[in-house]
């Protein structure tokens, strides 16, 4: 009976060792540390770069034209609206010219940009959600077409007209600790 006892006692503790080894193995597999710099990001994209205009933008209701500043592999975006309607409190339209900002991280597959980061103030500060216009997340994918080394083409999954941007300063990426 003794013998039973220890013979089940050390299955017991192999079982329990075993289940032991392989959640550790598990976590360790599932679970990456965090970089403590930024990426290098595209080189391509690195700097400031700026929408002047629209196709037709006289003729249109409502457009926005795009400040965008990419710094290794983080973004800073001014989406800077107009409109010839009011469509809320003149505290926010101001007679039909807005701003908004974003701030957050990008990444390229093949010839898509993907954006992603969340509203913010124009100085990079958080936005509250009771202020006026979009707040909390931003992600949108880009399709990009590099014209010539000062011209791209970044063309929204999700709007018709295409951010033809220009470049304004060139930067290196200067990776920073997170």
């Amino acid at each position: 009976m003794q013998k039973i006892q220890q013979t089940r006692f050390f299955l017991f503790r192999f079982k329990l060792f075993a289940l032991s080894f392989l959640l550790g193995a598990f976590s360790l597999t599932a679970c990456t540390m965090n970089p403590d710099k930024q990426t290098p990001g595209e080189e391509y994209v690195q700097g400031e770069w700026r929408q002047d205009s629209v196709p037709a933008q006289n003729r249109l209701v409502s457009y926005s034209l795009y400040d965008l500043k990419f710094s290794c592999d983080s973004f800073y975006m001014k989406i800077s609206s107009f409109s010839k309607i009011n469509y809320g409190p003149d505290t926010c339209m101001n007679s039909g010219h807005w701003a908004e900002y974003i701030k957050g991280t990008y990444s390229q597959k093949l010839d898509t940009l993907h954006l992603k980061g969340e509203f913010c103030n124009a100085d990079g500060s958080y936005k509250d959600e009771k202020g006026c216009f979009r707040s909390g997340d931003y992600e949108e994918y880009f399709k990009v077409k590099q014209k010539t080394d000062s011209l791209i083409q970044f063309a929204s999954t999700s709007n018709v007209i295409p951010i033809n941007a220009r470049l304004i300063k060139r930067t290196s990426c200067v990776p920073k600790p997170l």
